[in-house]
């Protein structure tokens, strides 16, 4: 049925293993980028414990953000016939993201990603499994959220390009992945051309456009350039940022209640969010104010969706913001 679903996201679903360590360290340059984690090589290194996410990934994360917040969501994404797979699907089900559209091959294993947790940060070590990819008859959503693939997605994304072409009135997000990325901005043009809003932090910014650019204007002018409606840039608890090609916007963070507890998951909170408020007819203001409440609260949590809020929960937070909790033109 047309606009079935509000929100469909689209892209690769995992297990997150965390394995929380205290036995190491961390060495940068002296700007504090470039960060390497150590460990003793050859050794038997300690862990304190392990916590075992399931159903996670930009897109996972999005359809379940967009769920708590109000939207009817769904996901297209496949998986192994494995137990780690019937458990994603039994945790989407729980959380109302519609699976119709997951593909299962019964052969084949569900990703399963290692986080190694050291202090707040988190260093992940990934593998997509190489999937026959498919598009499945997703109707017409009044939202389609595309996010991180595997190396041998390509083909499914000429085919998602056909299927928002013959669809012009679905809103369409961009929140490119590693392999999307490295795909390069030329094989993907249509996608930064087609999307209604893009969201990326700065690194990944300069990395899409092969520039050492640092200043945040110019970088989202540049990514305007590729045709995308609104770009948003964020950059950490330094802030975010959006252009409309009207209107460059800042939005400070907001305040945590208590240090961060596990960053995984800030940015698809900030994102998914941003996307949703727009989704229920906010306008880049509003979204702006929403997208670092949800960031706030999942860093208080284990994993990518524990600490994500539902619209009452994030407009309470909302009513309790600084008064200069607000975007501004820069």
């Amino acid at each position: 049925m047309k606009h079935n679903y509000d929100f469909i996201a689209i892209g690769d679903i995992t297990t997150d293993a965390f394995i929380r360590i205290k036995d190491a360290s961390v060495t940068c340059d002296v700007n504090r980028e470039h960060c390497m984690l150590c460990m003793r090589f050859g050794d038997k290194i300690p862990y304190e414990e392990v916590f075992i996410v399931r159903a996670v990934g930009n897109s996972p994360n999005a359809a379940v953000s967009a769920s708590r917040l109000g939207l009817k969501s769904a996901i297209v994404t496949d998986l192994g016939g494995d137990e780690a797979g019937r458990e994603a699907i039994d945790k989407l089900t729980s959380e109302h993201v519609g699976t119709e559209f997951v593909s299962v091959h019964k052969n084949q294993k569900t990703n399963y990603h290692y986080v190694l947790w050291y202090e707040e940060e988190r260093t992940i070590l990934i593998k997509h499994e190489e999937y026959d990819y498919e598009l499945p008859n997703i109707d017409e959503p009044r939202w389609v959220y595309l996010s991180s693939m595997a190396e041998n997605s390509l083909a499914l994304h000429n085919k998602i390009q056909k299927y928002l072409d013959s669809h012009p009135d679905i809103k369409f997000a961009f929140q490119p992945g590693t392999y999307q990325m490295k795909f390069g901005k030329e094989k993907l043009a249509y996608f930064y051309k087609r999307a209604d809003v893009f969201v990326c932090n700065k690194e990944e910014y300069q990395r899409i456009l092969g520039t050492e650019e640092s200043d945040i204007k110019k970088l989202m002018s540049m990514m305007r350039d590729l045709g995308s409606n609104i770009v948003v840039l964020s950059d950490g608890i330094k802030g975010a940022y959006s252009y409309d090609g009207n209107e460059y916007l800042f939005m400070r963070y907001y305040p945590d209640p208590k240090p961060p507890f596990e960053r995984t998951g800030a940015g698809d909170a900030f994102t998914s969010t941003v996307v949703s408020a727009l989704a229920l007819g906010h306008d880049i203001r509003t979204a702006l104010m929403w997208g670092p409440i949800n960031s706030m609260s999942v860093v208080q949590h284990v994993g990518a969706q524990a600490g994500l809020l539902t619209r009452p929960e994030l407009e309470a937070w909302l009513s309790k913001a600084p008064e200069d909790y607000m975007p501004k033109a820069i």
